[in-house]
């Protein structure tokens, strides 16, 4: 057999333009006559992929939750230490009114002991929530910047109602809870919170 032989079923076709059996594609255009199909980014099926970065003010929100947990979790153990101290003031004091018996001096002391204790623990409980709400801003999902929105609006309520009562300490944490507040709830934190999880 021979190529040349132009009823040879094996050779070159004789005689046709390249592209045999498809349309030419016309100029200025890609494909076969199609235009190109726009770029779909990847990871986001079409939609924005969001920060891989931790924005500024939600890595500031997170190391505030760290410090007022800080302070919180050593609040609790002063008082949950310092309930004996309270317990024996308590109960000298009463002790030195003659007109209360030693019976009712020791359980003033003891309800005053457990009222520190049950203080001590609920700024225990605070803080452990604090910082775990801290630590679940690197994944960060959704649940973790409400949890730090409403954990912000306790401390901030609680602040408010500690100024009230002449304490300039409180001030601190106000300031703080607003803070947090703030770059939770704004387009950064609302950028890294509601972004695709892959």
């Amino acid at each position: 057999m021979s190529f040349g032989d132009p009823n040879n079923p094996y050779g070159p076709p004789q005689g046709q333009q390249p592209g045999y059996g498809y349309p030419a594609a016309p100029q200025g255009q890609p494909g076969y006559g199609y235009p190109a199909a726009p770029a779909v980014q990847q990871p986001g099926f079409g939609y924005p992929a969001g920060p891989a970065v931790m924005p500024g003010g939600v890595k500031a929100a997170r190391v505030f939750l760290f410090i007022l947990g800080g302070f919180q979790a050593l609040a609790g153990l002063v008082m949950i230490v310092a309930s004996s101290w309270v317990s024996d003031r308590i109960s000298d004091a009463m002790s030195s009114d003659s007109g209360v018996s030693s019976e009712d001096a020791d359980r003033a002391a003891s309800m005053g002991a457990g009222v520190m204790i049950v203080l001590g623990v609920i700024a225990l409980a605070f803080a452990f929530w604090a910082v775990f709400t801290g630590l679940k801003f690197a994944s960060g999902r959704g649940g973790a910047r409400v949890s730090a929105i409403i954990y912000a609006s306790v401390v901030t309520l609680v602040s408010v109602i500690n100024l009230l009562g002449a304490n300039v300490f409180a001030l601190i944490s106000l300031v703080l809870g607003i803070l947090i507040i703030v770059f939770c709830a704004n387009k950064g934190g609302s950028s890294w919170f509601n972004r695709p999880q892959y």
